[in-house]
C-alpha cells in the first residue's frame, strides 16, 4: 500500500489548476473541522455549516497559504475563527430541553472508580459548561494532541499565553467535574 500524498503536494496541484484534488484535503480534515466547530457552537447543524464555510474560505485563500506551515493548523485556525464569528452573529442562547432534564448523578466517592464511559460522559457534560475558548484549547491539546505553538496559531495567541489559558481551562474543567461528581476530582484529569 502506498503512503498518502502529503497535503503540501495536493495544495501545489490545486494551485496549479487541478482543483478537483481539493476534495482530498476536505476528506482528510472534515471530521476534525466539524468536531472543532461543534465544540465551539454546540449545535450540529451550525457546526456543519461552519465547517463547510471554513473549507470554502480556505480554498479561496489557498494562494496566501504559507507553505512552511502545516495545512491542518492553518485550516483549523480558519474553522476556529469562522465558528467564533458565527457564534457572535447568532448570540441568542437557547438550551435544549433534553439537556435541562439531565439524569441525576449519583454521589461518587473517591474510592469508587469511574467506568470509562462514565468518565467520558462526565467530561463532556463539564466541557459543555466551559466557554468556547476553554473547550477548544482542551480539545486541541488533549484530543488532537497539538503542541502549544500549533494551538497558538489556531486560536491567535502566543504559546506562553496558550499554556496559561490551558492551565486555567483545566482548572475550570476540574471545578465543573467536582460540581457534577460532588467530590474532589483526581482521576479524570
Amino acid at each position: 500500500m502506498s503512503s498518502p500524498v502529503p497535503d503540501q503536494t495536493i495544495i501545489n496541484n490545486v494551485l496549479n489548476g487541478d482543483t478537483s484534488q481539493y476534495n482530498e484535503l476536505i476528506l482528510r480534515h472534515k471530521d476534525y473541522a466539524y468536531s472543532l466547530a461543534l465544540k465551539i457552537l454546540r449545535n450540529p447543524q451550525d457546526a456543519e455549516e461552519v465547517a463547510h464555510d471554513a473549507f470554502i474560505k480556505a480554498f479561496n485563500a489557498l494562494k496566501g497559504f504559507n507553505h512552511q506551515a502545516k495545512f491542518s493548523t492553518w485550516l483549523y485556525r480558519i474553522v476556529f475563527n469562522t465558528a467564533v464569528s458565527h457564534q457572535r452573529k447568532h448570540k441568542i442562547v437557547t438550551e435544549d430541553i433534553a439537556e435541562l432534564k439531565a439524569e441525576p448523578i449519583s454521589n461518587k466517592t473517591s474510592n469508587e472508580p469511574l467506568l470509562k464511559q462514565d468518565q467520558q460522559r462526565f467530561v463532556q457534560e463539564a466541557m459543555a459548561k466551559l466557554v468556547p475558548l476553554d473547550t477548544s484549547l482542551i480539545t486541541l491539546f488533549y484530543m488532537k494532541q497539538l503542541n502549544l505553538d500549533e494551538i497558538g496559531e489556531i486560536v491567535g495567541l502566543k504559546p506562553n499565553l496558550v499554556k496559561v489559558k490551558l492551565f486555567r481551562a483545566r482548572k475550570r474543567l476540574a471545578r465543573e467535574l467536582e460540581k457534577i461528581l460532588h467530590t474532589e476530582v483526581v482521576e479524570i484529569i
